[in-house]
């Protein structure tokens, strides 16, 4: 019995939708991080990219348990001083709600080169419309 390697060109790579609608933000993110990552395959192999395309729509949409949503604070520096922004949940899902979703999902992957070109196959839309209707997406 050997144990089967993937190599880089011979992963095939499917897309998958996910409704955003009433999910709670931190169990959708490492569920589409598993995908992402392509751990849900038997072909999966930590060096390689055998992750798939996921969709998520109706991001506007989504839950935060406990007092997140007044609580949990986003921080963005500038570079420069005095540049520090902050953001609480409840205004960054006002304004974007589509970074909130994908600040979650980044944390949760490797940061390296490989964990960046994972990140590139994540799709995520405010509304339940998306263009990606043409690769046929499988509903998760």
């Amino acid at each position: 019995m050997k144990t089967q390697f993937a190599k880089k060109g011979t992963v095939e790579r499917k897309w998958y939708l996910v409704d955003a609608k009433d999910a709670v933000l931190g169990r959708l993110a490492s569920k589409v991080a598993v995908y992402l990552r392509g751990k849900n395959k038997s072909v999966f192999t930590p060096n390689i990219d055998t992750g798939d395309f996921v969709v998520v729509v109706n991001a506007d949409k989504i839950r935060l348990t406990g007092r997140k949503l007044t609580d949990k604070v986003y921080y963005h520096h500038s570079g420069y001083t005095g540049g520090l922004k902050i953001r609480t949940a409840k205004e960054l899902l006002e304004k974007k709600p589509e970074k909130m979703i994908k600040d979650a999902v980044w944390g949760m992957l490797p940061k390296n080169r490989l964990g960046r070109a994972m990140f590139k196959k994540l799709k995520v839309y405010r509304g339940s419309e998306h263009p990606h209707k043409a690769q046929k997406p499988e509903i998760l």
